[in-house]
């Protein structure tokens, strides 16, 4: 007899540590209901390696699930939690198509102020598995699928778009499917009623499955998968390792250790949309902060480029970086002239439906990626220009603050920088941003860390 409703899983059994990866962990187990806790609480037994252990009654799940001590008899039979189905390809395969339908393509084609080379377009579609809706109320829709580093489809978001790109709906096409048989009056497949009872749709990040196959790259985390093909197809495709990778979270709230975990050993940038009050940069910097506590050899970096330069408006209207992107032209951001774009084309759907049948989609692209150029991005990509002119190098700021910040005193307590940063260790705050703006020197996107050191600076 037990006094304690959650204790390890009696015998051998070891599963795969959240931490080091190796098959040395042990689980939590509720005695109560006999099924595991969730795949975070455990013991990894490489204590000196490793060392992780993350205790459900020392942070607040015990407390929060109620009834923490029941006396129990515990008989070494735990009862597993049903194992996690996907989507089956052959559901997957099916968006594969009607490219010319396709609302969200189009609109990148033809219809934005300024259309994308068709090539690109081809390639983006290749490159995160673009699909369509042909059928139903949201015919024309594009789908997202979120499909994780062991390629299963664990998700596919459907969004149909207005003339502009706006987002005027959005749905899963799990729901989509089950809501057609339902209303035919026909049974569900036996894999979507399976499907139905996984606990989490979307359980890993959107674009997931570029991960392995381009292991250099930093990372840029964004909310929406809108959002990610926007950054691509601006700031440049993963082929080269300097280039950002583009993924996203889902929404807001989805920014959590389990889905970041796949990014351990990454260095990532975080741009989260803006909101009032600054609440969503607020929430995923401390989310960041408490997730690179627990992933070793991973740097979680929140960008404030939208706080520093957004009007209240668009703070209001929770606008996110692609709300500006697209108002500019994605030429002003190559270092090299692009060619003139193809004519508008339908071209796109026999080149990507000619790979579909097969998983060899997830081996490579479907569209042969060319070598792009790192971009740099412009002043005016937030409509605001700085006092003073692009240079190629910071080299006179950075020792100018170098020389500063050596020369004084620096404060001991947390100091307020602005409106939406306080600045908790202003010795580390000083010394992260410096190494940020030596090893990006000159590169405009990283402009914000040279412009609150020469405020901290004015402040002290």
């Amino acid at each position: 007899m037990s006094q304690y409703r959650y204790t390890f899983e009696k015998g051998s059994k070891k599963h795969r540590c959240p931490a080091c990866h190796k098959k040395r962990f042990v689980r939590y187990v509720d005695a109560e209901t006999q099924q595991y806790l969730p795949d975070e609480y455990g013991k990894c037994d490489r204590e000196v390696n490793c060392g992780y252990h993350l205790n459900p009654y020392k942070n607040g799940y015990a407390k929060d699930n109620s009834n923490p001590i029941i006396p129990t008899n515990y008989n070494n039979k735990v009862v597993l939690k049903p194992k996690q189905v996907f989507i089956p390809k052959e559901v997957f395969y099916k968006t594969r198509t009607a490219y010319q339908e396709n609302s969200f393509i189009q609109n990148l084609l033809n219809n934005i102020a300024y259309p994308f080379n068709a090539d690109d377009i081809e390639k983006i579609i290749a490159q995160y598995h673009l699909g369509t809706v042909t059928k139903g109320y949201c015919k024309g829709g594009t789908t997202f699928p979120f499909i994780d580093s062991g390629n299963n489809v664990r998700a596919i978001q459907v969004k149909t778009f207005d003339k502009s790109n706006h987002t005027i709906n959005t749905n899963f096409l799990h729901a989509i499917i089950e809501k057609h048989y339902s209303n035919n009056l026909k049974e569900l497949p036996q894999w979507l009623k399976e499907y139905n009872n996984n606990d989490t749709k979307v359980s890993c990040l959107f674009g997931e499955h570029l991960l392995n196959k381009y292991p250099y790259n930093p990372i840029a985390l964004v909310e929406a998968p809108k959002t990610a093909i926007y950054g691509t197809l601006y700031f440049g495709f993963p082929v080269n390792p300097k280039n950002l990778l583009w993924l996203a979270v889902y929404n807001l709230s989805s920014l959590n250790l389990k889905k970041c975990k796949a990014l351990k050993g990454r260095k990532i940038f975080l741009f989260p949309d803006l909101s009032k009050e600054s609440k969503a940069y607020n929430l995923w910097s401390n989310k960041a902060q408490n997730i690179q506590s627990k992933l070793e050899n991973t740097t979680f970096i929140v960008s404030d480029l939208l706080e520093q330069l957004a009007s209240n408006q668009d703070r209001d209207q929770g606008k996110d970086i692609a709300d500006y992107l697209i108002k500019l032209n994605w030429q002003d951001f190559r270092e090299k002239p692009i060619l003139t774009p193809k004519p508008k084309t339908t071209l796109l759907q026999p080149i990507v439906e000619q790979n579909t049948k097969t998983d060899s989609i997830f081996k490579k692209p479907l569209v042969k990626a060319q070598h792009i150029e790192t971009i740099k991005i412009e002043d005016n990509i937030f409509n605001k220009t700085y006092e003073d002119k692009p240079v190629l190098n910071w080299d006179k700021d950075i020792k100018e603050l170098e020389h500063f910040f050596k020369s004084i005193k620096l404060p001991e307590k947390p100091i307020k920088l602005n409106a939406c940063t306080i600045i908790l260790d202003v010795s580390k705050f000083i010394n992260s941003h410096m190494s940020t703006i030596k090893s990006n020197n000159g590169n405009l996107i990283y402009k914000p860390y040279l412009s609150r050191l020469q405020e901290l600076k004015s402040l002290l």
